[in-house]
């Protein structure tokens, strides 16, 4: 069973260099509710169909598989919510892969880190530029910001 152990960050961007190329992405929510998501991914050159099972701590079920981008583009027509479009670049950092996500459109200003691990109690360095772990609020759920784009926010 795949499964998707991951902690989400706020960013600091004073203490934030970036020095790699990024991914620009756009995804799409074909259905979402508290027990699943079903996501459409542009990434680059590539289109990935996405399953969430419900979070469970840090955790959940997550099913990914590559789909044709012409036939990614036509699903994204059957969102539910607009797309959350983002630049996503990879920081490798003391042995661990980053993603650091830079939001565009209506959840521009928001600048999210994760890291994957392969337990929920497995130890890492945080970078310098980590600030608050927002792991457990689903506000930073990409699916909720689809809904409620962080600009909307008070």
């Amino acid at each position: 069973m795949p499964l998707e152990i991951e902690r989400k960050f706020l960013v600091n961007t004073e203490k934030l260099t970036i020095e790699s190329e990024g991914t620009f992405l756009c995804q799409a929510y074909l259905s979402e509710d508290a027990a699943r998501t079903v996501r459409i991914r542009i990434a680059g050159e590539k289109a990935f169909l996405t399953i969430k099972g419900q979070t469970n701590g840090i955790s959940r079920k997550e099913y990914e598989y590559p789909v044709p981008v012409a036939d990614a583009r036509e699903m994204m027509q059957l969102a539910i919510y607009p797309p959350v479009e983002k630049t996503r670049y990879k920081i490798l950092h003391e042995g661990m892969m980053w993603e650091l996500d830079i939001f565009h459109g209506k959840n521009e200003g928001l600048i999210l880190a994760e890291i994957e691990l392969t337990s929920e109690n497995q130890t890492f360095t945080r970078p310098e530029w980590i600030a608050c772990e927002v792991s457990g609020d689903p506000r930073y759920f990409n699916s909720y910001l689809a809904k409620f784009p962080y600009r909307s926010w008070e």
